[in-house]
């Protein structure tokens, strides 16, 4: 299993990781402009991490087959719809903050692979006599010949047991999971996917999944040679050959976090550049006695109210008071409080 020795390199890159996290967290992004945003990055992802695979879409080619609806979906298409579908089981997942499993790992394999034979579905099995399993070259040679298959149960069993006890930063164990699932090379197929898609998830459970703003895997496909070199790390193909525990481990985790970085800090200028551009949008939509009224509930830290608290204020009517805080409702600043199909009092969302 691939081990992790901390330096100042890999220490400074989690600092300033954290640092754009912490940065995130103090910005609005509205429900709305959210959901836009996760819509995108699901997009973006399952382009980017089927292009690292060699899928051909384009992204455009990749964003109409996942909106397409009843009609038949060419192979490289249906990996597209796939992967997307894969990413929101996972976002009900994480709802329910549902933890790494074997189980949740076949789940998303199974969702990722659909479609295809069913020996490529689960964990890989045993191959005909004289027939080698490896990952091959576009020339026939192989490029990697990974564990016996009989070994895969165990590698995965000592693999949730270092997540679930390791004390290693999350960061750390994304990248952990990333390459143990791509080298153990669990099933057929599907392995780098699964591999991506299932170290993303355990970072937003663990509270680095950035808002699902922007795409992790966009990043690695911008250069997917440097992603393959830092995964094999200059290893022969072999896995028992270095590969199962490589000497170098660093050279894959400051990849990781170099990406990471690079990823995290675009996200923070994405979030705040689209969070201010809504803001704009939104006070544009707004009368001046409501853009009034909002800058005094934030300028005095005004956060739960009822219309009647604040009409002896303004000297108007309650029935005012409540058009204000519709069109504040409708904008995205208030947040109406129902009890019994009536709204009990607003809270501001801050």
């Amino acid at each position: 299993m691939i081990k992790v020795k901390l330096d100042n390199g890999i220490l400074n890159s989690i600092l300033e990781i954290e640092k754009n996290k912490n940065s995130l967290d103090l910005v609005k992004i509205p429900i709305n402009l959210s959901n836009k945003l996760r819509k995108n990055t699901k997009k973006r992802s399952s382009y980017a991490s089927n292009k690292i695979e060699g899928n051909p879409l384009t992204y455009e080619q990749a964003d109409a087959a996942i909106e397409a609806k009843n009609r038949h979906f060419i192979k490289p298409e249906q990996e597209i719809r796939n992967y997307y579908l894969a990413l929101e089981l996972l976002e009900k997942k994480l709802e329910n903050k549902e933890p790494l499993s074997l189980k949740l790992l076949l789940e998303v394999q199974k969702q990722i692979c659909e479609g295809e034979p069913k020996e490529k579905i689960g964990l890989r099995g045993a191959i005909p006599s004289g027939v080698l399993f490896a990952v091959w070259n576009n020339d026939g040679t192989p490029a990697y010949i990974p564990p016996e298959y009989s070994e895969v149960p165990t590698l995965l069993d000592e693999l949730l047991k270092y997540i679930n006890d390791s004390e290693d930063h999350p960061l750390i164990k994304a990248a952990v999971i990333h390459y143990q699932l791509v080298t153990i090379h669990p099933f057929e197929d599907g392995n780098g996917r699964t591999a991506r898609i299932i170290s993303s998830y355990y970072l937003s459970l663990n509270g680095y999944g950035f808002k699902n703003v922007g795409s992790l895997e966009e990043y690695m496909s911008y250069n997917i040679d440097e992603y393959y070199d830092s995964l094999q790390m200059g290893l022969p193909i072999l896995y028992y050959d270095g590969r199962n525990n490589p000497p170098h481990g660093e050279i894959w985790i400051k990849y990781y976090l170099k990406i990471f970085s690079l990823y995290a800090s675009k996200v923070l200028s994405i979030a705040l550049e689209e969070s201010n551009d809504n803001k704009q949008e939104r006070l544009s939509h707004l009368s001046k006695k409501a853009k009034d009224f909002l800058k005094y509930l934030e300028k005095n830290n005004v956060l739960s109210f009822t219309p009647i608290d604040l009409a002896n204020k303004f000297k108007v009517t309650n029935r005012t008071i409540i058009n204000w805080c519709f069109e504040l409702v409708n904008n995205g600043y208030l947040r109406p409080v129902i009890v019994n199909k009536r709204i009990r009092h607003y809270e501001l969302i801050k």
